[in-house]
């Protein structure tokens, strides 16, 4: 037992609060505010958190308080380092040999929000780094003394069974995976993606990184293409190998950058390094890893640099560090994951176990999720998804009787499968609302499990029980697709569901690592499509969200507004996480629009320069006083119009973005609305400025303003676009997604089927633009589930919208949705009820499908 030091006792009036000095910390794939220590820790009389706020809202208990000393302010790291979060009796033995309990005698298990607040990837971005000396004071050098002989043990495995000296003539069959089975040959490749995991993983994507690999799909090789055979084109990747680790050996590593034969493999090739010149690099393996590192380290812009010769920068700044003298670079990079993990992406996904759970014992035994569909047989044997969009087409056309888009949805589910990463999330369900469990993707990631007699799709992963639960409201899309993206807002509701069992279902230690309360808010990094607006932004400044009517572009555009902002505004009515629809994000962008951090226009063809920028608008007169007209008159006079009192306030307020989305884009003669300004739209002359033609005054885009537009392109073509304008916008195109109505039917007609099938019939009488969106079926942001509320929408919406399109004519709109509801003869529309409609539709296209 350690000695234990003397605990204080402390009220919350005893300490003056000051503002807290936040810093980012990162900690099991998650993103952190971290609010230092004051000396000491309080500990709370019945939780199991420690806390550095007096005033922190989870002290509930009345009275003094105990303090633990923290002298040096790490004790929060020290705890969480003790287990992982999900080891709770871990953390409670921890406490307990340094007498880390609360009032009531009971271990302390986590630290409260007050201690680390979770918060977005973007919000950390805007937060100073933990510092690099207090990280090194309390990483623990010794823990990591069984990993890194492990790594060493696993490298030297390598170097037994391939001697360097036997790589100018390693025969293919001993380098590439495919031949026989390689479970038992323990080709190179193989040793590399699944025998030496703690020198990191290279796990997950096609075999293509292999550079080479025999497919057994159709029993050929895959290489590059400009080589005319298997042979030649091994001789060529195996010098390149060979020539790859000389040149480090040698401290020439920028060399490699320019060995053509190795080009599309860096990966391998990064691992094949660090087992054959460890000292000349270290062990990191994916790309942006190592400019994320570089700028953590440094603080300084990273330089713009191939790969390999980024790797070299990075040993660079290590070896110039004194604070990392003496220490192995295996040692450094597991330092630099502890303190800055450049993993900064988490995925969340659905995986029934099993029709009616029925695979979830053996899963959950065998440390695993699986699913079917093994006709495909390994995943990892294809070159790309096209390749093996393909073979799954060929292998289940007469299982799904040719319906396309059914064959394409199940085969982007199993294909997800691939693209899981270790620290990715898995909720295993049965059914509609049953959530089996919830575990974590180990470093052994996608395997095909050949020794199965079915289900051999298999993902590790580690499961943890606690989070078996039901869902208060069903996921109607659960009940018939396998593999399925879990939303944060779904998230929270299994985390929150988590949190309010009772005690008694719990582990001994009774709570999270990380407290419950923010458990319900634990950040939750941004979908593919929000991040892809966000990289938009901060490339260019001002992006334009274009497509056809209904995929959602105003509706993304608030939903980033709200997400984006919302983490960065420290706004207190403002629920980040709020789902469109809910009360809660009407308010967030009500706070966010008072705040002044978002303002919304809709151009048009009467709006001005004048309203965007600056103009003569009538005010009122001042009067006697001498200024012209009569007291109460009007009088034309100069007023700022939109986008200027955006930009002064955000010249106030750097410190915050400040967001302007702009609906109907190309309605307003944009040359007209933004005038000069479009010179210093652009990224790198934001904080130069012009002279103001009116006012004579000059003027700036601070570099926090931010612009959105959307576009509906069935009106117009970007194309159409004034040439200056395109330049300076980064335009991202929303396309029709049957994703969200997947599983989805209103009686007998699936969503998603209805949606592809008539999309499909347009793009062939007419054109991409003109295809018929998502939102059309998810009115109030959920998919619409009766025929009575589907027939309105095809009546009074999407049945307009298409006679537009066909100009009235009826020939084509019977070509569009079939005779059943078309009378070409007559130029009519059949008086059909709800229930006969959605029949029509049924037959028309679910069952003919979106071939006519």
């Amino acid at each position: 037992m350690a000695d234990e030091p003397d605990q204080e006792t402390v009220t919350p009036d005893q300490v003056a609060v000051t503002e807290p000095d936040h810093v980012a910390v990162t900690y099991e794939r998650g993103d952190y505010a971290l609010t230092r220590s004051p000396g000491y820790a309080i500990l709370p009389v019945h939780g199991r958190l420690i806390h550095h706020d007096p005033a922190c809202p989870h002290l509930t208990d009345p009275g003094s308080l105990p303090r633990f000393p923290d002298p040096d302010g790490l004790l929060w790291r020290r705890l969480i380092d003790s287990a992982p979060s999900q080891d709770t009796a871990g953390r409670a033995a921890y406490a307990r040999s340094i007498a880390l309990t609360g009032g009531n005698g009971q271990p302390i298990t986590g630290v409260c929000s007050c201690v680390l607040a979770p918060v977005s990837p973007t919000r950390a971005e805007t937060l100073r780094p933990w510092p690099l000396n207090e990280a090194i004071a309390a990483f623990d050098r010794k823990r990591q003394a069984p990993l890194l002989a492990e790594m060493a043990a696993q490298a030297e495995e390598i170097r037994r069974a391939f001697p360097w000296e036997d790589w100018p003539s390693l025969p293919l069959e001993r380098f590439v995976l495919g031949l026989g089975d390689s479970a038992q040959t323990k080709p190179y490749c193989y040793l590399l993606e699944f025998g030496s995991n703690a020198l990191g993983s290279i796990a997950g994507g096609s075999a293509r990184k292999h550079l080479i690999y025999w497919r057994n799909q159709d029993g050929s090789w895959w290489h590059d293409s400009r080589y005319a055979s298997a042979d030649e084109a091994w001789q060529e990747v195996r010098a390149g190998i060979v020539e790859a680790v000389t040149a480090a050996r040698e401290g020439r590593m920028a060399d490699i950058d320019a060995i053509d034969a190795i080009r599309s493999g860096p990966a391998l090739i990064a691992k094949t390094l660090r087992v054959y010149a460890p000292e000349a690099t270290l062990a990191l393996y994916a790309q942006d890893w190592v400019p994320h590192l570089i700028q953590r380290l440094t603080g300084e812009p990273v330089p713009k640099l191939e790969r390999f010769a980024l790797q070299a920068r990075l040993k660079d700044v290590v070896d110039a560090d004194a604070r990392f003298a003496g220490w192995s670079y295996d040692e450094v990079v597991t330092f630099l994951f502890w303190w800055a993990d450049p993993h900064r992406t988490q995925q969340i996904v659905k995986i029934a176990a099993g029709r009616d759970g029925s695979l979830w014992e053996r899963c959950r035994a065998g440390g695993h999720i699986a699913v079917g569909w093994d006709e495909v047989g390994d995943l990892r044997g294809y070159a790309d998804k096209d390749e093996y969009a393909a073979a799954f087409k060929a292998a289940y056309t007469d299982e799904y009787n040719g319906h396309q888009s059914k064959i394409s949805a199940k085969a982007n589910e199993v294909w997800k499968l691939l693209g899981l990463r270790p620290g990715d999330l898995v909720v295993a369900n049965t059914g509609a609302s049953q959530v089996l469990s919830v575990g974590r993707v180990t470093d052994e990631g996608y395997v095909w499990r050949a020794d199965l007699d079915d289900h051999r799709h298999t993902v590790g992963v580690d499961w943890d029980d606690r989070y078996a639960t039901r869902l208060e409201e069903p996921e109607r899309s659960w009940a018939t697709v396998t593999v399925k993206d879990v939303p944060a807002a779904l998230w929270t509701k299994i985390r929150r569901a988590k949190s309010a069992r009772p005690r008694a279902d719990r582990d001994e230690a009774g709570a999270d690592a990380l407290p419950e309360a923010a458990a319900a808010v634990a950040p939750q990094p941004l979908d593919a499509e929000l991040r892809t607006v966000a990289d938009a932004l901060e490339r260019r400044g001002q992006a334009v969200l274009f497509g056809p009517p209904g995929t959602g572009k105003t509706y993304t555009a608030l939903r980033f507004a709200v997400r984006w902002l919302g983490e960065l505004s420290g706004l207190p009515d403002v629920d980040a996480y709020a789902e469109p629809g809910t009360e809660a994000f009407g308010a967030a962008l009500d706070a966010l629009t008072d705040a002044g951090r978002l303002t919304t226009v809709t151009f048009h063809p009467s709006y001005g320069y004048e309203d965007f920028v600056e103009g003569y608008r009538p005010v009122r007169a001042g009067g006697p006083d001498g200024s012209a007209g009569h007291a109460g008159g009007l009088t034309l006079g100069l007023t700022d119009g939109v986008f200027k009192r955006v930009c002064a306030a955000a010249a106030a307020d750097p410190g915050h973005p400040y967001l302007v989305v702009v609906d109907e884009l190309n309605r307003g003669h944009l040359p007209k609305i933004f005038g000069e300004l479009v010179t210093l739209l652009e990224k790198d002359k934001r904080g130069r400025s012009v002279t103001l033609p009116l006012s004579q005054e000059r003027f700036t885009i601070p570099p926090n303003v931010y612009v959105i537009g959307t576009m509906n392109t069935a009106d117009r073509s970007i194309r159409a676009l004034d040439a200056a304008i395109r330049r300076r916008f980064a335009f991202l195109e929303l396309l029709p997604d049957s994703g969200p109505l997947q599983g989805c039917h209103v009686e007998e007609l699936h969503l998603a089927d209805l949606l592809d099938a008539l999309n499909q019939r347009i793009r062939t009488h007419l054109d991409r633009e003109k295809q018929i969106g998502h939102a059309f079926f998810l009115p109030g942001g959920a998919p619409v589930d009766s025929a009575a509320e589907l027939a309105a929408i095809v009546r009074s919406e999407i049945l307009p919208l298409l006679q537009e399109y066909a100009y009235d004519d009826y020939t084509l709109l019977a070509a569009f949705l079939g005779d059943d509801l078309v009378d070409p003869g007559t130029h009519t529309l059949r008086d059909l009820g709800d229930e006969g409609l959605v029949s029509a539709l049924y037959r028309e296209l679910q069952v003919k499908g979106g071939s006519e």
